[in-house]
């Protein structure tokens, strides 16, 4: 029987993009200092090898923004899409040599700093995201245990049937209560509100600040309804830090996205300008 392991993209082939990316580097590097030492000084960007490692650079950039649309397009083998985001991972962090050897060490406030600086904000976000898809996951199922997305959020609707029915020999101060708590309870929110986890204004955590402080109970049924409705608000809580927390680890898989794409199309744009202006006043 064939046995098949799992192997992450970072793994793919034995490193080979790695390796790849490394060799590469060490190459760049290697004819740096070698022309650096003829010419008794950095080799510039307006150089040979400066326009040499430039258009391997931009080549790079170009190459590593197609990532997108290769998500689209199923195949296997050598061209899979596992192999693919290897290379745009390794190539992508390769760049930083690439580029910065391309400059010349030398920066300035124009439109080729700000190319070199939208390009690192990519690399970076990229990085993040590395990050986030070889951690997070583990953390999801760590969160939520067997529980799945669906029974937190039938158990949250649970809860409020039974603060529902437990309300009804309240008086209209309990009543109020229970309603604020059933009512006004926000889940998730914003994007931002879900990535940060604030929830200090949580209409369950404020009913339970009232319920606390609602007069002595006139039967014995009230206090009785207002203790299990206590009890039941409490339980709420735990469901919805669960659920919250589990909504702030998938804000922070996705929320990179809303830094590294909206970077990659700036660097795209930076560096066609760039080139543009190169080409016309150099």
């Amino acid at each position: 029987m064939r046995q098949r392991t799992h192997e992450g993209f970072l793994r793919h082939k034995g490193f080979l993009w790695a390796q790849v990316a490394t060799g590469l580097c060490v190459l760049v590097i290697a004819l740096y200092w070698w022309v650096a030492l003829q010419i008794k000084e950095p080799p510039s960007g307006g150089s040979w090898l400066g326009y040499l490692l430039g258009v391997m650079g931009a080549g790079l950039i170009v190459w590593l923004a197609c990532l997108g649309v290769r998500k689209r397009v199923i195949t296997a083998g050598h061209y899979s899409l596992k192999a693919w985001v290897s290379a745009h991972v390794y190539l992508g962090l390769s760049l930083i040599v690439i580029a910065t050897l391309h400059t010349g060490f030398q920066f300035g406030w124009n439109i080729h700093t700000l190319a070199y600086g939208l390009m690192m904000l990519v690399i970076a976000s990229g990085a993040f995201g590395i990050w986030a898809y070889a951690t997070l996951p583990e953390r999801l199922h760590g969160n939520r245990g067997e529980t799945t997305r669906k029974q937190m959020l039938d158990s949250i609707e649970s809860q409020d049937r039974q603060l529902h029915d437990l309300a009804q020999p309240l008086d209209r101060a309990g009543a109020g209560v229970v309603r604020l708590s059933i009512e006004e309870t926000e889940l998730g929110g914003g994007f931002w509100k879900r990535l940060t986890g604030s929830y200090d204004d949580c209409a369950n955590k404020r009913a339970l600040q009232r319920l606390r402080n609602l007069p002595a109970p006139g039967s014995a049924k009230q206090a009785e309804a207002l203790t299990r409705i206590e009890q039941v608000m409490q339980q709420k809580a735990e469901t919805l830090t669960l659920a919250r927390r589990q909504m702030q680890i998938t804000a922070v898989l996705e929320g990179w996205l809303f830094v590294h794409i909206p970077a990659t199309f700036a660097l795209l744009a930076a560096l066609t300008a760039h080139i543009v202006s190169v080409f016309t006043y150099w």
